[in-house]
């Protein structure tokens, strides 16, 4: 069976249009709400059960990875980066598996570059990132490990198209995102409770909210007030439906990073940010053997189409130097994991002591 909702219906539920609809609205416009299938099902047409029914078919299909509270950890207090590694080939899946290991890496892939293996980490407030990253550089034997944090956030926002009916070169209007180096949210004891109830899958079921609920000896509606509350104070983004791309019938997931003058990054990342094909894009640090300062994630249903794509955002904005690098492998892809006790577990183990950042 084909698993691209915009070609053909998930087995067990309505239609191919209804079901890429349905998709729309999961990735865009999931309410928050104690709800939220009813309004989803009042938006779409059918009942809250057989929306319900097709989400759970999208799950099984291996379609959907899962619904979850998105949350901004700078908000938070925590520290993320994505790091790039050069490691030799014999000693990768040793590699993979002592940085698949930290906590607080949340995706791991191999792509087709010299420098091989990118993960991001994130670790909580008075945390020292740099001492996590070096250890992980010394247990995966790299030959050259590169931190490159988030310089300036241009977009961040998976949306893929499952209807086929947009173009890679689809322009949406400006978005507005949120700095990067925002002050920490003051967050109640409440509020790190909820965050902990809350994270990761949401259970499929009409009122996902209620078993956070029942833990937290809270009603639902406090439970969505709360979380209407950390989204206004720009702590949760969101909450969304995501993707696994490749299942969903994006096969080209490429990272197409470019060479861009500092004084032409702000023009070219606001330009590129635009496209609704480009889900990320950053600015990030170079280095002597990483030339490169814009950074943008593309999703396109093969790699002669992203190709393809990327050279005609090279014509069109005037950059001569880029370079796309194709995952090949997915070794970890989870949700962040906030206020949990793993990440001071793990530093114990490896032999790195506790000094507050800062």
């Amino acid at each position: 069976m084909d698993s691209r909702v915009g070609s053909e219906a998930v087995e067990g539920t309505m239609d191919a249009a209804g079901d890429a609809r349905l998709v729309s609205e999961l990735q865009e416009r999931f309410p928050l709400a104690v709800a939220p299938f009813r309004i989803l099902s009042e938006r779409l047409g059918g009942s809250e059960d057989e929306v319900l029914a097709r989400v759970v078919a999208l799950r099984d299909a291996g379609i959907l990875r899962h619904v979850t509270p998105i949350f901004e950890a700078a908000a938070l207090g925590f520290t993320s980066c994505l790091v790039a590694m050069r490691i030799p080939v014999g000693r990768l899946d040793a590699a993979v598996a002592a940085i698949n290991a930290h906590p607080g890496v949340t995706h791991n892939y191999r792509r087709e570059h010299a420098f091989n293996l990118w993960f991001t980490i994130a670790v909580p407030p008075d945390t020292d990132l740099q001492a996590h990253i070096a250890r992980l550089h010394e247990v995966a034997g790299s030959l050259s490990t590169r931190p490159l944090p988030n310089v300036r956030l241009f977009k961040i926002g998976v949306s893929l198209d499952m209807s086929g009916s947009r173009p890679l070169n689809h322009r949406d209007a400006p978005k507005s995102v949120r700095p990067h180096d925002r002050e920490v949210a003051p967050l109640t004891p409440l509020d790190i409770d909820l965050i902990r109830a809350v994270q990761g899958d949401l259970p499929l079921t009409a009122r996902p909210f209620r078993d956070a609920a029942l833990a937290l000896g809270i009603s639902e509606d406090a439970i969505v007030r709360e979380l209407e509350l950390l989204r206004d104070r720009g702590v949760l983004r969101r909450v969304a439906g995501i993707l696994r791309h490749r299942a969903a019938g994006f096969s080209a997931n490429g990272m197409a990073v470019w060479d861009v003058p500092d004084e032409r990054v702000g023009e070219v990342g606001e330009a590129f940010a635009a496209y609704s094909a480009i889900s990320h894009c950053y600015q990030r640090p170079r280095y002597d053997d990483w030339p490169y300062s814009i950074f943008t994630m593309i999703h396109a249903r093969s790699q002669e189409e992203c190709d393809a794509f990327v050279q005609e955002l090279a014509r069109t904005h005037g950059v001569e130097m880029f370079t796309v690098l194709y995952s090949t492998m997915e070794y970890k892809k989870v949700r962040p994991v906030y206020f949990s006790p793993d990440v001071a577990t793990w530093e114990r183990g490896n032999g790195i002591p506790y000094e507050p950042a800062g």
